[in-house]
């Protein structure tokens, strides 16, 4: 049976059950009508959605236990397994709205278009605020109250009509964890003063250890590990 494109909560409660089913541990739903515009997505794909689904899952806490300045091969091959699994999960919840006679787009998990900007299709994180899954911390990253930056996002456009998340009001308070333990000293008291050419100079510094073939470090990630 297709989903009622008019009943907003029937089709936000069907779409976060499927979701939870197949694997997500957070979900939530955001209206981007108003910020669309700065998607690096063609006009006439982005027009056609106004809803976003936010999906995040979260990073084994045992894989952040070597991780000391820098990161692993064993933390990298982690960081790319959870991308491979969110990007199933995109694909398959996109699958289930069409079914649903509704439209949609699976976003890649982590395709940078340009890592000298930071720049990607969509702000995975920006979404995930709109929904209502965390905030921006210090480290310029996602920070949800369960899993700190400790997780992972993927984003799935959409056209169905869907009841929409609040941003939570929350902050880091007066945890300062991710500013002592970043090795570029990137981090600064605010998300913006982030400085985000010292944190892609140390990431290449990591890449010409050749500990990886990918800009990444996660030593700020492994620093924001939640309150509960």
């Amino acid at each position: 049976m297709k989903i009622n494109k008019n009943n907003k909560k029937d089709n936000y409660r069907e779409l976060k059950d499927f979701c939870l089913s197949q694997g997500a541990e957070l979900f939530g739903v955001a209206d981007i009508s108003k910020i669309r515009k700065d998607f690096l997505l063609p006009r006439g794909v982005f027009n056609k959605f106004r809803f976003a689904v936010s999906l995040g899952i979260r990073l084994n806490k045992a894989i952040f236990i070597e991780l000391d300045d820098k990161h692993t091969r064993m933390y990298y091959h982690h960081y790319r397994t959870v991308n491979t699994i969110l990007d199933n999960l995109a694909y398959k919840t996109a699958c289930f709205l069409e079914d649903k006679g509704s439209l949609s787009l699976a976003i890649p998990a982590s395709q940078v278009l340009d890592w000298q900007k930071q720049t990607a299709h969509l702000p995975h994180k920006k979404i995930a605020v709109l929904a209502g899954l965390g905030w921006i911390g210090r480290n310029n990253l996602l920070v949800n109250e369960r899993f700190g930056s400790r997780l992972r996002l993927v984003t799935v456009l959409t056209d169905m009509s869907l009841v929409v998340d609040k941003p939570k009001k929350n902050n880091c308070g007066t945890c300062y964890a991710c500013v002592k333990a970043c090795p570029a000293h990137a981090i600064k008291a605010t998300p913006q003063e982030f400085e985000h050419l010292k944190c892609f100079a140390k990431l290449k510094e990591f890449q010409k250890k050749r500990i990886c073939e990918q800009f990444i470090c996660g030593v700020c990630v492994k620093a924001c590990s939640g309150n509960r």
